[in-house]
């Protein structure tokens, strides 16, 4: 290992349970991968075999598709698999074996993959007598949270009562797809690795938000081992002389979680401004029945940079914890200010009466109140997008310089 980084180059394993664009993590380590092999490392991938997977590893291993919304999965072997997979243990061995990684950098691997991951890691080096760096990248609170939103789906409430390692409120509140089977599942695995000490088994824990860092750190195991590093974002090619448009944009999942009940009502509420939905989600039909707000649909590309950059500001009004948002990140680095819910990790990334703006997460008139007072205050957007174009977050490549100093090496 050592000679490798002397020459600049490192094999590293990305281990996420969906290896094609599903979401955020997904984004993090196709662009992450992509810049280090741009460096001449050596990036493979493991996780699930779909139809759409866009990356893999050359011993062609793969665990088989999991998808826990179907109910076919509950008919077979679901209450065994999400707690320890054999499978994935396995063929993870095998790739070890095929690439002698030096670093596997683990992202969502609970359920699917689940940490049996972590086991054949340690097996491999037992096995070789090489030493692995073991990296995980907290992509929202898994590991002290069963349903890794510290949230109570069935009433919206924030709860941080799994925190200290009892778990049983999981199962008492229905925390996993509102379902007293798969909550009693999730308590049981949380349980079983905490009693294990598993997580402990990792080296470094990068940490996208310092409130991130806050949660994962009330555990002992991790304490010493989370490295705070905020998500990276590509800075846009300004537009010249591009104006904003007349309307309030939201990009982003049609979810509950997301704020969205909330937002529709306070979109409701203020009939003479218009709004602009980017995106797709269960709460889809409800987005169209709100007669001033025009649903473009799932918008990716250079359709929705546009979108972002034409916008008066964003909103983001999440109502759970969020880690580091790349949706916010992205608005900023376009020249767009954003309202963002002071919930999680999000506020982190505005600065508040300069770049945007904060309100009360779930709170619908202190929202209203700030859509419409942006809204009619156009010379403080304008100040705001003035100051959006001085923000600087990391690149791809700034974020990889990082990375490989602070945590690979």
């Amino acid at each position: 290992m050592a000679d490798r980084e002397t020459a600049g180059t490192m094999k590293i394993l990305m281990v996420n349970k969906f290896l094609y664009p599903n979401g955020g993590s997904e984004t993090y380590i196709f662009k992450l991968g992509e810049e280090l092999q741009k460096r001449g490392n050596e990036v493979q991938y493991f996780g699930m075999e779909h139809t759409g997977r866009i990356v893999g590893n050359r011993a062609e291993r793969y665990t088989a598709d999991m998808d826990f919304h179907t109910g076919k999965l509950q008919k077979l072997l679901y209450p065994f698999k999400i707690i320890y997979s054999f499978e994935a243990k396995r063929k993870m061995g095998e790739v070890l074996l095929d690439m002698n990684p030096d670093v596997v950098h683990l992202n969502n691997i609970n359920f699917q993959l689940t940490p049996s991951v972590i086991y054949a890691v340690r097996a491999y080096e037992k096995k070789t007598g090489r030493r692995v760096k073991v990296v995980y990248t907290a992509h929202d609170y898994q590991w002290v949270c069963p349903n890794h939103m510290m949230r109570i789906p069935s009433t919206g409430k924030i709860c941080f009562a799994c925190r200290d390692g009892h778990f049983g409120a999981c199962s008492k509140n229905r925390c996993i797809h509102n379902s007293k089977i798969k909550s009693l599942l999730g308590t049981v695995e949380a349980a079983f690795y905490a009693r294990r000490k598993t997580y402990g088994m990792v080296d470094a824990i990068i940490c996208p938000s310092e409130f991130m860092k806050k949660q994962l750190d009330t555990n002992p195991l991790l304490a010493d081992k989370t490295i705070m590093l905020r998500n990276f974002v590509e800075k846009p090619e300004r537009a010249k002389g591009k104006e904003a448009a007349d309307y309030v944009l939201y990009f982003g999942r049609y979810a509950e979680e997301k704020g969205m009940e909330t937002l529709l009502k306070a979109c409701q509420a203020l009939p003479e401004i218009p709004f602009v939905f980017a995106g797709s989600g269960p709460l889809e039909e409800k987005v169209d029945q709100v007669k001033n707000v025009e649903n473009k649909g799932f918008v990716t590309g250079e359709a929705l940079r546009s979108l972002i950059a034409g916008a008066r500001f964003s909103v983001y009004p999440s109502e759970w914890y969020e880690n580091g948002p790349f949706s916010v990140m992205e608005s900023q680095m376009h020249g767009t200010p954003v309202l963002v819910s002071d919930l999680g990790g999000a506020p982190e990334l505005v600065q508040a009466g300069r770049t945007g703006e904060l309100f009360r997460g779930g709170d619908v008139e202190e929202l209203t109140a700030h859509i419409r007072e942006l809204w009619e205050d156009p010379g403080r957007c304008l100040t705001y997008r003035k100051n959006c174009l001085e923000i600087n977050f990391d690149t791809v490549g700034e974020y990889c310089d990082k990375i490989v100093r602070k945590v690979y090496t």
